[in-house]
């Protein structure tokens, strides 16, 4: 352990506190070495002081800006609005993609729940793997859980079904 005592000078104030910190045995041994090199208090004080300021400075930007709590109040509403655009998309991508669907294809699509895995799927792979790789906004790594992807894909396949449940009566 390694103590020293910590003081400012006669401008900035006219108490110095002793404080007491801990260092790695290594970081001791090197410190030893070059310990005439170095002035260690005014070096805590700088990296204390700077660290104080920078949380002082950000708490400072976000009372400024606005509250958090409208902060967290607006992510939110734009969280679901872009996760409603993904579902949004995946059913009107979903229904066009049913009006060309062989009829075969359309009842795998009918019974198929798979959703997580839909890239590996045999039939739909390709296709969800063009679909995921030309919108960033699918993507898994732009979104932290993926939320994004599964939405448009909930959103195909109800596409799917509210166009099967249209044309199955005139079959």
């Amino acid at each position: 352990m390694f103590q020293h005592n910590t003081y400012k000078s006669n401008k900035e104030c006219h108490m110095a506190k002793k404080v007491t910190i801990s260092i790695p045995d290594m970081l001791h041994e090197k410190l030893e070495k070059w310990r005439e090199s170095f002035n260690l208090s005014k070096m805590f004080q700088d990296a204390v002081t700077d660290a104080i300021q920078k949380k002082e400075e950000f708490q400072k930007r976000i009372r400024e800006d606005l509250d958090l709590g409208q902060i967290i109040e607006r992510l939110r509403q734009e969280k679901i609005q872009s996760e409603g655009d993904s579902f949004d998309r995946g059913k009107n991508d979903g229904f066009q993609w049913a009006k060309s669907a062989h009829y075969d294809d359309l009842q795998y699509v009918l019974q198929w729940n798979d959703l997580e895995n839909a890239q590996k799927d045999p039939l739909l792979g390709d296709y969800f793997s063009k679909i995921y790789s030309s919108n960033r906004f699918l993507k898994r790594e732009t979104y932290y859980n993926g939320d994004y992807f599964l939405n448009y894909l909930k959103g195909w396949k109800q596409g799917i079904e509210q166009f099967w449940d249209e044309v199955r009566e005139k079959l």
